[in-house]
């Protein structure tokens, strides 16, 4: 069976309802999330995956372009969003973003921290303040943004904060150490969180997703001392199957929702053995993690400032890049999945008795 939702429809409060609800959904206060990093990548899927749902969505990126495409997506699947240029490593900025939007919308039912930053590159060769940076949005960026949500939440005693892990937060490979440390440094800090809630016997709700590999355009812009192009490494995912499984996650009590067969065997493996994976890794991670194309003349990145333009959810992968996650499926319907596996086990205990 699948857990119950943590978020319920709110009524009362001074929220008109959001474009996207309809019919029987027309006569409910729509719900508000907090999306950060939500002009491109994973997190504009998800930013987009709450307005398929009817919800207002506050936008929180530095990109402009990025930010208007989002707030068209918005707009486009039912929801309504409310544009917030914001930087998240800077805590002053994320904190007045969610005083904004308050004021405008009422309660913020969700904080998704999803804004992130990464270098591809061996660890002596990235520049400290570049490795500064990149923990400040990554790691830092996420301690502001669930601060901010909780400052909000705990006193009203609901909420939902869900935090865009990775499996690296358990098993780092090499080329991206200060991605690797933000996302094990947010796990930690995440588990600290959860133990004042329950001593504070808070029905806020901290969950965290451990991703897999998704084709976004991280690879276009992220930081690197290569002279190839940066990939993805493995198996490859479309944003929209992690959108789908932060959703659930914020409106859900899971304590952690992994996407992603590749998540599982990497999280697992780490657990099992570690050494191993070291040397594996060590032998295959740094090869795979770039092409043989080289870098373009005059590549930016977006470690300091945006890219300009708007560059979607997609990264260039979509031809590798699947759509669709047994996984992912199985592990937010798990009621449905162990009713397949014991109809599956019937019938194959039925042919094996046959004659």
């Amino acid at each position: 069976m699948n857990a119950e939702p943590v978020i319920p429809a709110q009524a009362g409060t001074e929220n008109a309802p959001g474009p996207g609800l309809r019919g029987a959904d027309a006569g409910r206060v729509a719900r508000v999330a907090v999306v950060t990093g939500a002009s491109a990548g994973i997190g504009r899927a998800i930013a987009c995956e709450f307005a398929r749902h009817g919800w207002r969505v506050a936008l929180l990126a530095r990109g402009a372009d990025g930010l208007e495409g989002a707030r068209r997506d918005v707009q486009r699947l039912g929801g309504e969003p409310l544009v917030l240029p914001t930087d998240v490593a800077d805590e002053k900025q994320v904190e007045a973003a969610a005083a904004r939007v308050e004021a405008a919308w009422g309660p913020i039912d969700a904080w998704v921290n999803d804004a992130m930053a990464t270098i591809f590159a061996p660890a002596l060769e990235i520049a400290p303040a570049d490795f500064r940076r990149a923990t400040e949005v990554t790691y830092l960026g996420a301690v502001w943004g669930t601060l901010a949500a909780l400052r909000r939440m705990q006193p009203r005693d609901r909420g939902a904060i869900v935090q865009v892990g990775s499996a690296l937060a358990y098993r780092s490979i090499p080329l991206q150490a200060p991605y690797c440390g933000a996302k094990a440094a947010l796990r930690g800090f995440t588990d600290s969180i959860r133990c004042e809630l329950a001593h504070a016997r808070s029905r806020v709700h901290v969950t965290m997703v451990q991703l897999s590999a998704f084709n976004t355009p991280q690879f276009e812009w992220g930081r690197t001392t290569l002279n190839r192009k940066p990939r993805p490494m493995g198996k490859i995912f479309q944003p929209e199957i992690a959108a789908r499984a932060v959703y659930w996650a914020a409106t859900h009590r899971r304590r952690e929702v992994w996407v992603g067969w590749p998540a599982v065997q990497a999280i697992l493996g780490t657990r099992l053995a570690p050494g191993l994976l070291d040397r594996m890794l060590g032998r295959t991670a740094v090869d795979g993690q770039h092409t043989d194309e080289p870098l373009p003349p005059g590549r930016r990145d977006n470690l300091w400032q945006p890219v300009a333009g708007d560059h979607g959810a997609h990264g260039r992968f979509d031809r590798q890049a699947h759509r669709f996650s047994w996984q992912a499926w199985a592990t937010t319907h798990r009621g449905a999945a162990l009713g397949a596996l014991a109809l599956g086990g019937l019938l194959a205990a039925r042919w094996l008795r046959r004659p």
